[in-house]
């Protein structure tokens, strides 16, 4: 069938690929637009050279190989002038997916050859076989058996978690190929110049007690793609590793000590980036070169707020601060020498009772009862029955919610200022509380507690806090650069301000990006 010179251009107007761009939040499809940009960090002569090799590993909709297609099919219009031609060398020889889904599959060749089936009249480029170089093969997770619920040994994914009957005859198995094999050199044999891709972000680990737990996964892809050693990768992912995490903290050490990252596009609202998906923590793309060695460009960027780009060490601190705008303040608060409240706080579950634990809905006789906080209410349990930090059960304790409030606070716009916590609480000798709440520190006073309680509702140590949140889970590390003061004695921000030497600028964006605490 002739080609259309312009048929990339014309034929997809609208563009039906913007429209599933907020089918889930976990296999979140790529909007064009993002894949341009993505595209564009990359060394544009890349396209006009007939020996490079493009890797997508995680194929949803085509669209990064249809818009690398685009430019390689300009790009190459001198070296090969016949269209068709052109064309199939690209296709052939070029260009390689692996999809996640049988589905999928068939989306990403009609999207990159114009037929789901390549093999048949309507392609653009003439396959031999049905699936031409965007594979997709049903493979079934590896369980591990040592323990009772069985975990994939690739993906950490639980067999009795939340899939569905995974061995059912034409179930997905979510078994991703490039993440579940050892050699993935091996998938297509060859060696791959760019791999580029928006891998799934998480799957279900039977976790929490509830089966809804989910561990993420995208870290996955991007440690086989530097397995694959290519010059360039490029992956959007969440920006969760940031913090670290629930499996995350090995990656996040090995990405923040990884001097070949170039580039970090930012996004802090994931909403930003892709339009209707809530995305706790926000997402970022980046650019890894195997060639390169330095310090890495991180860029800002919001619909609400003037891109801000620096360029930095991403090791400085363990974890990432992604506000090019925090930087010189935590300088600051660091060069003061002050303490920090992380190494004064406590980590979850300090007094050993999960989050759906009650307790008894009146005193129980036998023992002395201890008063029990939950997201349910008060309750009570036996003071023997605590098994950890016995010591404080008769201090004032000042706790906040464990979680960011509003959902992590994705859809909240930076120009209304963001909460960061809830409102502390103190809770009074001989009451604890479970792991719905965090303690951040136990007094002998009230008068201290009080204080400190206080001092938590300001701007300035909620902001310190905001920089280092990546999810909307809160623990100890987020307060590594709030300061940790007197509290026999009352704080307030304009003190902290002067106390840290902060510029007129700096106050001013404090102020604007934290919101009064209720």
């Amino acid at each position: 069938m002739p080609i259309n010179p312009d048929f990339f251009t014309n034929v997809y107007k609208p563009d039906v690929l913007s429209c599933l761009v907020d089918l889930s939040s976990d296999e979140v499809f790529t909007p064009p637009d993002v894949a341009k940009q993505m595209i564009d960090m990359l060394p544009q002569e890349l396209f006009s050279d007939p020996d490079t090799k493009f890797l997508d590993p995680a194929c949803k909709s085509g669209v990064f190989l249809r818009e690398i297609a685009k430019r390689l099919i300009a790009g190459l219009a001198e070296k090969i002038p016949d269209l068709q031609e052109r064309c199939d060398h690209i296709f052939h020889e070029q260009l390689y997916g692996i999809a996640i889904t049988e589905l999928t599959s068939l989306l990403s060749r009609r999207s990159v050859y114009c037929s789901k089936y390549p093999n048949s009249r309507f392609s653009i480029t003439k396959f031999d076989n049905v699936q031409g170089n965007i594979l997709y093969h049903k493979i079934n997770h590896t369980w591990d058996q040592k323990n009772d619920k069985g975990h994939c040994i690739y993906c950490g994914t639980s067999y009795t978690g939340d899939l569905g009957d995974i061995n059912r005859e034409g179930l997905e198995t979510h078994a991703y190929e490039f993440i579940h094999t050892k050699k993935p050199e091996e998938i297509f044999n060859m060696k791959f110049d760019v791999i580029i891709s928006n891998p799934p972000y998480q799957l279900s680990d039977g976790g929490s007690g509830t089966g809804i737990s989910a561990k993420p996964i995208y870290q996955f892809f991007v440690e086989q793609a530097k397995k694959l050693n290519p010059k360039y990768i490029t992956m959007i992912i969440p920006s969760r590793w940031f913090a670290g995490g629930k499996g995350l903290d090995n990656f996040r050490n090995d990405m923040l000590n990884d001097r070949h990252i170039k580039k970090i596009v930012d996004y802090m609202s994931s909403k930003d980036c892709f339009p209707g998906v809530n995305i706790a923590g926000g997402v970022n793309y980046f650019l890894w070169e195997r060639d390169y060695n330095g310090d890495c460009e991180v860029k800002n960027c919001s619909e609400s707020e003037p891109t801000i780009t620096k360029t930095r060490r991403l090791n400085e601190f363990d974890v990432f601060i992604r506000d090019n705008r925090a930087i010189n303040i935590i300088h600051k608060f660091i060069n003061s020498k002050d303490e920090n409240l992380s190494n004064h706080t406590y980590t979850r579950n300090p007094f050993g009772f999960v989050s759906k634990e009650r307790g008894s809905e009146h005193p129980i006789s036998g023992g002395e009862n201890v008063k029990l906080i939950s997201s349910g209410g008060v309750g009570y349990v036996l003071k023997n029955k605590v098994t950890k930090n016995i010591n404080v059960i008769d201090q004032y304790k000042v706790i906040i919610g464990k979680i960011v409030p509003s959902n992590g606070e994705v859809d909240t716009d930076p120009k209304n200022g963001y909460k960061v916590t809830t409102s502390s609480r103190i809770l009074n000798p001989g009451e604890i509380h479970t792991e719905s709440y965090l303690l951040l520190h136990a007094f002998d006073t009230k008068i201290e507690a009080e204080n400190f309680a206080d001092y938590m509702a300001l701007k300035f140590p909620r902001f310190m806090m905001k920089h280092t949140l990546s999810s909307m889970n809160i623990s100890t590390q987020n307060f590594q650069f709030v300061p940790f003061l007197d509290y026999t004695r009352q704080w307030t921000d304009n003190e902290l301000y002067a106390r840290y030497g902060l510029s007129n600028d700096e106050i001013e964006y404090v102020e604007s990006f934290i919101k009064p605490m209720d």
